[in-house]
């Protein structure tokens, strides 16, 4: 298969991310077809111009480029292999891309009934979320063939202003559920974060406002996520005299903030935790660094 601007695109799934998505695509040249279980999901594509599908098979048979945005792995491999599903009517050379978040297990296992048919399985999760999306400002993690990669970069160039080919086929949810695990367990740190402000008698609001506008500054957590590896950093390094000052002014603002905890009462766990790993989470453990000469 040769994907150009003429082929027609399908889009399943119109929810809170797939319908900005797709409504980013409405003006592709070869055309939008879209399905979703809910037809009245359908009706502000369909009114803009784009054709509906009954089905995934219906849509399989009418695109060549298929975006998958459903909700769990059951949802994926229904709407792949059920019933109805693509692979009943898709032809070889069809590119199925999913962008739920789902096991990389199953994306390798999808990939694999996929190729037995002749079509190409890419799984494509993205992060930004829904404002993102509607701005054109996703980014798309991939794993998939090279050869599959140029053939969605058109398409998901619409939706997205960063597209990174993680690897084979998983590797792209594999990346997903790394950016996802730091997303959440920062969130979790936020509780704490709060609970700690709420003690003191602050308002969580203002610290909030505190926390968006310096990390809009800083990068927040991705600022440190530059080096090839996270093994130690060997002596002469570009990186070791950076995160070295990282290590120390963080294990002395978590031992503050822990002081201020027991002094309230308050237990905070996660600054613990913390305080125990980021050293050699940066690669600047102590053992290696603070050794005297011998």
């Amino acid at each position: 298969m040769t994907e150009s601007p003429s082929a027609p695109v399908g889009f399943i799934g119109l929810g809170n991310m797939g319908a900005p998505m797709a409504r980013r695509l409405l003006d592709w040249s070869g055309g939008l077809v879209v399905c979703d279980v809910r037809t009245e999901a359908t009706l502000p594509f369909t009114e803009a111009g784009a054709s509906r599908a009954a089905d995934p098979a219906a849509l399989a048979a009418r695109a060549r480029l298929i975006s998958v945005t459903v909700i769990d792995d059951a949802q994926v491999i229904d709407v792949v292999t059920g019933p109805a599903g693509i692979l009943n009517t898709a032809g070889p050379g069809t590119v199925i891309a999913v962008h739920s978040t789902i096991s990389d297990r199953t994306a390798e296992n999808l990939a694999a009934v996929c190729a037995d048919r002749g079509v190409e399985f890419v799984d494509a999760p993205v992060s930004g979320g829904a404002a993102a999306a509607t701005r054109g400002g996703l980014a798309v993690m991939v794993g998939g063939s090279d050869a599959a990669l140029e053939l969605v970069r058109g398409p998901f160039g619409r939706f997205s202003d960063l597209i990174v080919h993680a690897g084979p086929v998983g590797a792209g949810t594999r990346m997903k559920l790394a950016r996802n695990l730091l997303h959440f367990v920062a969130f979790t740190a936020a509780t704490e974060a709060q609970c700690l402000a709420e003690a003191a008698g602050l308002s969580i609001t203002d610290l909030g406002k505190v926390v968006r506008h310096s990390d809009a500054v800083t990068g927040g957590p991705g600022s440190i996520m530059l080096r090839d590896t996270t093994a130690p950093i060997p002596s002469g390094d570009f990186w070791l005299p950076i995160l070295t000052h990282v290590r120390n002014l963080g294990e002395k603002d978590l031992s503050l903030a822990l002081a201020l905890g027991e002094r309230l009462d308050l237990p905070l766990p996660l600054a613990e935790l913390a305080l125990t790993r980021l050293a050699d989470g940066l690669g600047v453990g102590r053992p290696l660094l603070d050794k005297e000469p011998s």
